[in-house]
């Protein structure tokens, strides 16, 4: 339950953040404002996936990222900017071997 609160908590922090960036315009702030908000966003996404959902093991996404299976049988990665991309079993490849 901690761990949720916790992605919550840095969720809110990265829509904060994200609000203000697209206030202070296109400039060198701005700029490093979202690429910092899409980070804190992925990895709050990751989170909770990681803690809500499965994950896909022995399969990757066409980019090579890590596959996620939630409670409807969905297959989805996590994009560089914190959204799902949902993706077809069709189109996922054999993990490479480590």
């Amino acid at each position: 339950m901690k761990k949720i609160k916790i992605v919550l908590f840095t969720a809110a922090v990265l829509f904060t953040v994200q609000s203000f960036a697209q206030n202070t315009g296109k400039g060198k702030v701005g700029t490093a404002i979202n690429k910092a908000g899409n980070k804190t966003a992925e990895l709050a996404v990751k989170g909770v996936s990681a803690v809500g959902d499965k994950e896909y093991k022995g399969k990757v996404a066409p980019g090579g990222q890590t596959i996620y299976i939630n409670k409807h049988s969905k297959y989805y990665y996590i994009n560089k900017k914190g959204a799902k991309v949902y993706v077809s079993k069709a189109k996922l490849v054999d993990a490479p071997a480590k």
